[in-house]
């Protein structure tokens, strides 16, 4: 009896392995800074490999807005132009034509999160495509049917994302993401956050090389 007491005190003394950092990242599929700093963020993903988790958040740039992209081509346009320039990311334009589509940012957030659900390990992956589905091919992210080809290149069902992307379940669910992203303090896309311990350190507000992602990470993990 004594043996086992001693063993549990000396379990208990020892010290309790470090939970894997993690790099949360907030943005929007709809928020161009955030389709420019994609290329960067892989990068990052790349260099710290299985030592750093990424968790999703989407940070709702213009969710609910009914202003249609028409109304908005002017203010878009200087905005996609600059993170060309930045980024080397290529729009296309026409879409910013439009009086029929809204830049309501939710749908695409809420899609996110319905693959989030079918498959964590995917979302990334999908957030990427759905961007460039909008921003390249101009795609309306409002539509189910928009996600059709990213849902066969990932190999998930879409019949279940169907289902999932109407649900008032989903629905709830991105907004708690909005809300959250609130309580972080997060006004701007894109942004990084890094979890590690009980620590929750801003990594970067907007725009930002990997290299000076990696520089500020590690900055942060050496403290």
């Amino acid at each position: 009896m004594l043996k086992f007491i001693l063993l549990q005190l000396l379990f208990m003394s020892q010290p309790k392995p470090q939970a894997q950092p993690i790099l949360i990242y907030v943005g929007d599929p709809m928020c161009s800074w955030c389709y420019g700093f994609a290329p960067e963020l892989n990068e990052v993903k790349e260099h710290y490999g299985d030592k750093l988790d990424m968790e999703l958040v989407m940070g709702g740039l213009r969710p609910y807005n009914t202003q249609m992209m028409t109304e908005l081509k002017d203010f878009l346009t200087h905005h996609w132009e600059d993170v060309n320039k930045a980024s080397g990311q290529e729009f296309n334009y026409e879409i910013l034509s439009s009086d029929r589509i809204t830049y309501d940012t939710e749908p695409p957030s809420r899609a996110a999160v319905v693959v989030r659900k079918m498959d964590p390990e995917k979302e990334y992956d999908f957030f990427k495509k759905s961007q460039t589905a909008f921003y390249l091919y101009n795609q309306n992210m409002h539509l189910a049917e928009s996600y059709d080809s990213i849902l066969a290149e990932l190999e998930l069902d879409t019949k279940e994302f169907d289902t999932l992307f109407h649900s008032d379940e989903m629905k709830q669910l991105v907004r708690k993401d909005f809300e959250r992203a609130g309580e972080m303090g997060v006004r701007g896309f894109p942004t990084l956050l890094l979890k590690h311990g009980d620590k929750l350190d801003l990594i970067s507000n907007g725009y930002l090389s990997s290299e000076d992602i990696i520089q500020r990470i590690d900055k942060v993990l050496v403290k």
